[in-house]
C-alpha cells in the first residue's frame, strides 16, 4: 500500500475514505529495564528501548493499513506518528493519516 507523509500523490486524484490508525503499547522486560538503567548512567544508545520503538512502529504501520485496506483505500497520504510515555519502560505508538481510494484516470 502507499503511504506518503504529503498531504497530495504527484500526478493522481482520489476520493478521501476517512482517517485510520493503528496503535500499540509495547514495554520491555525488567532484565532490559535494568540494563537500560545503567547504560544511562555511563551514556550512549538504549539499543533496547530503540528495538522496542522501531517494533511498535512496525505494528502501529500494520494495524493502520490493516484498517484502510478495510476500507477499500489503496493509499493513506497525511501519515504521522505519535508517542507517549504509559509509564516507565512503557510507550504507545500511534500511526495515523487518511486513507484515500486512487481514481482511475
Amino acid at each position: 500500500m502507499l503511504m506518503t507523509t504529503t498531504e497530495n500523490i504527484p500526478n493522481k486524484t482520489y476520493t478521501v475514505l476517512g482517517m485510520v490508525h493503528g496503535s500499540t503499547i509495547q514495554s520491555k522486560h525488567i532484565g532490559k529495564d535494568i540494563g537500560a538503567g545503567l547504560k544511562s548512567i555511563v551514556g550512549g544508545e538504549l539499543s533496547g528501548y530503540t528495538e522496542m520503538m522501531e517494533d511498535a512502529r512496525a505494528l502501529a504501520v500494520q494495524r493502520m493499513q490493516e484498517e484502510a485496506q478495510r476500507l477499500g483505500a489503496d493509499a493513506i497520504v497525511c501519515v504521522r506518528f505519535s508517542t507517549s510515555a504509559i509509564l516507565q519502560g512503557a510507550a504507545e505508538v500511534m500511526a495515523f493519516g487518511t486513507a484515500v481510494k486512487l481514481n482511475q484516470e
